[in-house]
C-alpha cells in the first residue's frame, strides 16, 4: 500500500484543501502540483515495477476526489459554468461508473482487470487544464464540454470491447 506512486498520489487530498484559500496563485500551483502527480506516479508505478492494485484505483479515486472538490468549489464561488457543462464535465467518469454498476449486475466485475484508458487520460487532462481556466475566470469554450461527452462515449467502447466474455 505505502509504495511511493501510492503516496505520491495521496498528496492530491492536501492539495485539493488548498482551494479553501482564495488565493488564485496559491490555486493554480496546487492545479499544476496535483497534475504533475498525476503524471509521477504513473511514471513511477511503470518504471519501478511498482504497479499494484490498489494503486490502479488509487489513482484515479485521487483524480475524482480533487476534481469534485475543486469544481465544487468553483461552483460555489460562482465560477460560469452551467448545469449542462458539468454533466458533460463528467461524462466520461459517469460513464465508467455506470459501465462498472454493470459489471457488478452481471457479475463480471471480477473478470475486469483494473488498468488505466487512454481516453480516461485525456479527459483527466481537459479537466485540469478547465479547472485551470475557471480559477483564472478565462471563459472554457463550449466545444471543450463537447469533448468530454466523446471522452465519455469512447471510455464505454473501451471497455465494453475490453471486458473478456463470461466463461
Amino acid at each position: 500500500m505505502f509504495t511511493l506512486p501510492n503516496l505520491i498520489s495521496l498528496t492530491r487530498l492536501p492539495l485539493a484543501l488548498v482551494f479553501l484559500q482564495e488565493n488564485t496563485f496559491y490555486r493554480i500551483a496546487a492545479l499544476i502540483l496535483a497534475m504533475l502527480s498525476d503524471a509521477l506516479d504513473g511514471y513511477y508505478a511503470r518504471r519501478y515495477d511498482l504497479s499494484s492494485r490498489i494503486g490502479t484505483l488509487l489513482d484515479p479515486l485521487m483524480d475524482k476526489l480533487f476534481v469534485i472538490f475543486i469544481i465544487s468549489v468553483l461552483v460555489q464561488e460562482n465560477a460560469p459554468v452551467t448545469t449542462w457543462e458539468l454533466v458533460a464535465f463528467f461524462c466520461r467518469d459517469l460513464a465508467v461508473i455506470t459501465y462498472t454498476c454493470y459489471l457488478i449486475v452481471t457479475n463480471r466485475l471480477s473478470q475486469h482487470r483494473v488498468r488505466s484508458i487512454w481516453s480516461g487520460k485525456i479527459s483527466t487532462f481537459l479537466q485540469f487544464l478547465v479547472l485551470i481556466a475557471l480559477s483564472l475566470q478565462i471563459p472554457v469554450p463550449p466545444v471543450t464540454f463537447t469533448l468530454f461527452l466523446f471522452l465519455g462515449i469512447l471510455a464505454l467502447l473501451e471497455l465494453y470491447f475490453y471486458v473478456p466474455a463470461p466463461s
